[in-house]
């Protein structure tokens, strides 16, 4: 029988896909071959966004944490070229999901939360924003730049425990800002947002049709001075 590719393996790249300079994974769930890449010690990411030099420099995202319908804790600021994002990381900086407050949270959510673990590390690099999965569990992501253009059907990428994907593209970007110009609106729109879901998705392919309708989940907001 074949066996799993190793932790933080990378599945052939494209374009659109390459390794993150911190761990050296990619993803693509569209693709089957895999490589070796150079393991990563959890932990050995920080984010210094308080100190003195960090506060001189501008911000390039702000994070904000939901569950369901409701935002929880504050919006937190990112001013370091990459950020780690979990629940319990020993030894770690960033933002620590599992400080928040738990009174009166339904038994999904605990369960849900339970599972973000090492979370994500967000990292950004000259041609965009990637995301990369240190937890033992899928995450979902949702970015304009992901979705494909002219298509009305929401496109969810899942992400693998150990790979990244690039979740938002800075080129794209500025063509479907342009392309927008032209058009008009559904509804409200943020080109500059990208959404991930912690183990649970949504989408056409889910129960959940809404983002809403996952128990925890993160709004990255980019800044437009990159």
């Amino acid at each position: 029988p074949e066996s799993p590719p190793p932790p933080y393996s990378r599945l052939s790249p494209n374009d659109e896909q390459k390794p993150l300079d911190l761990s050296d994974s990619t993803l693509s769930y569209t693709e089957t071959e895999a490589t070796n890449s150079p393991n990563v010690t959890p932990g050995e990411f920080s984010d210094a966004s308080t100190s003195p030099d960090a506060v001189k420099r501008s911000h390039w995202c702000n994070v904000a944490y939901w569950e369901h319908r409701t935002r929880v804790g504050r919006l937190y600021t990112v001013y370091e070229q990459s950020v780690s994002i979990f629940y319990d990381l020993p030894q770690g900086n960033g933002f620590c999901l599992g400080q928040l407050n738990l009174e009166n949270r339904s038994e999904t959510v605990r369960r849900t939360r339970s599972k973000i673990g090492y979370g994500i590390l967000l990292s950004k690099e000259p041609d965009g924003v990637w995301a990369y999965n240190r937890s033992e569990h899928p995450i979902f992501v949702n970015s304009p730049t992901l979705d494909i253009p002219n298509c009305r059907t929401l496109i969810v990428r899942k992400v693998m425990p150990g790979y990244s994907i690039k979740v938002f593209d800075y080129e794209k970007s500025c063509l479907l800002q342009h392309t927008a110009d032209l058009d008009y609106a559904d509804g409200p729109y943020d080109p500059n947002s990208v959404r991930i879901s912690f183990a649970k998705g949504w989408g056409p392919c889910y129960s959940r049709q809404f983002i809403t309708s996952c128990p925890c989940w993160l709004e990255i907001l980019l800044s437009n001075n990159r």
